[in-house]
């Protein structure tokens, strides 16, 4: 379980800060709401390290994660653009999640295998210049496959895809969530999204988390 307890923080000039508190179960999306500049980034960044808390308390399955920097700390994040270097191909892209550790025939496995789990076997020579939103997350997804962090949070990763596109990616985002344990949180301001993914709900009012 991923819990964070009075997570507290503030940004110069803050007269009151956030103090967020929730949990996030393995195999389950937790969705996060609320309104713009509610902070909803913020959190994320907390549990990402970007942002160090003034107090509170964060941990996986009983493991402290604020001492753990940002490079360090077993969390993916995946934001509202794929992050995706245009000029690389897919399976560049992707390989770019594995541990330097890994010799390069294994990666070469490891990246495959990725790119055929989100649904683009034979698409690893392709350059992301090429590919179309709905592609770019699935190859943003491959990378996070082969960073084996159990945590996964999502920033409005949906919002730049078409309806169609958007509906098969966040089925491929629950599927993959339970597959492999990750503790999911969802960041999104869209309700079917939400109604779709999430086992739980917290909606951000003035600088906590509300249980919905």
């Amino acid at each position: 379980m991923l819990r964070a307890a009075d997570l507290t923080f503030a940004y110069p000039g803050q007269a009151i800060p956030y103090r967020f508190s929730l949990e996030a179960a393995p195999g389950e999306v937790t969705a996060i709401s609320g309104v713009s500049g509610a902070g909803k980034s913020t959190l994320l960044d907390l549990l990402a390290g970007f942002v160090r808390p003034s107090s509170g308390a964060l941990a996986l399955d009983g493991v402290d994660l604020l001492p753990f920097p940002p490079e360090t700390r077993p969390v993916s994040l995946l934001l509202q653009t794929d992050n995706l270097f245009e000029h690389l191909s897919a399976e560049e892209n992707a390989a770019l999640g594995l541990p330097r550790t890994v010799s390069k025939a294994e990666g070469r496995e490891k990246v495959a295998a990725a790119l055929a789990e989100v649904g683009l076997a034979g698409f690893g020579a392709k350059l992301a210049s090429t590919l179309s939103g709905g592609q770019k997350q699935r190859v943003a997804l491959a990378r996070t496959l082969l960073r084996e962090c159990p945590v996964l949070l999502l920033d409005e990763p949906f919002s730049a895809l078409d309806d169609e596109t958007r509906k098969t990616t966040r089925d491929l985002v629950g599927e993959l969530t339970r597959r492999h344990g990750w503790h999911t949180v969802l960041v999104s301001h869209h309700a079917d999204d939400i109604a779709a993914l999430a086992s739980r709900h917290y909606r951000i009012v003035e600088g906590m988390l509300e249980r919905v």
